[in-house]
């Protein structure tokens, strides 16, 4: 799910995502077959014998995803590092 709401413009292929992720293909299937059935993902398009899916906006879950996603970033991106945070604390 990371990789879709990394990427929620673009649609991919089982394939692709596995590379991408580090995940078996076969690991994914079974994930795969879940979201697809509750409308997570959905099949945008056919590239030759791939068939490509992208995240879907309408669906509520996606968008809470989303949007939890945005927050945790925003937050993580508006304190300091644990770096920076223990160098102050040891000068």
């Amino acid at each position: 799910m990371d990789f879709f709401l990394n990427y929620p413009d673009f649609d991919y292929s089982k394939t692709y995502v596995a590379s991408q992720t580090g995940v078996s293909r076969i690991t994914i299937e079974n994930i795969w077959t879940k979201l697809v059935k509750d409308q997570i993902l959905v099949k945008n398009r056919r590239m030759g014998r791939a068939e490509l899916y992208k995240l879907n906006m309408a669906n509520p879950i996606s968008k809470k995803l989303l949007k939890i996603d945005y927050e945790l970033s925003t937050a993580y991106a508006g304190t300091p590092s644990r770096k920076i945070a223990l160098e102050k604390a040891t000068s």
